[in-house]
């Protein structure tokens, strides 16, 4: 369990390893692969894994900004973003934990 709310890959790697009794080096191509196939799904459509959840590509338009303590406006640039909506059973999980 973390102390704080940041989770690093070398976490998740060391959670695998102690969980599974896996290498590092092999949990570390696990987790590589894993988030290539998510990246490359994502681009080409909305990635769904089943009980987890959706994955969405978001193309967001540029638009005008403000800076709210000056009130001087900057255009913000066009840019890709990725939405993520947890599955209705991850939801339930999630909420049954206390």
């Amino acid at each position: 369990m973390l102390k704080n709310n940041n989770l690093k890959k070398a976490d998740i790697i060391n959670s695998i390893c102690s969980y599974t009794g896996y290498s590092k080096n092999f949990s570390k191509k696990l987790i590589n692969d894993l988030l290539e196939i998510i990246i490359a799904n994502i681009k080409q459509d909305n990635f769904n894994i089943k009980n987890f959840g959706l994955f969405k590509l978001l193309i967001k338009t540029k638009r005008i900004g403000r800076n709210p303590k000056t009130k001087e406006e900057f255009l913000i640039s066009s840019r890709k973003s990725i939405s993520f909506t947890p599955s209705k059973k991850l939801s339930e999980n999630i909420n049954k934990l206390k």
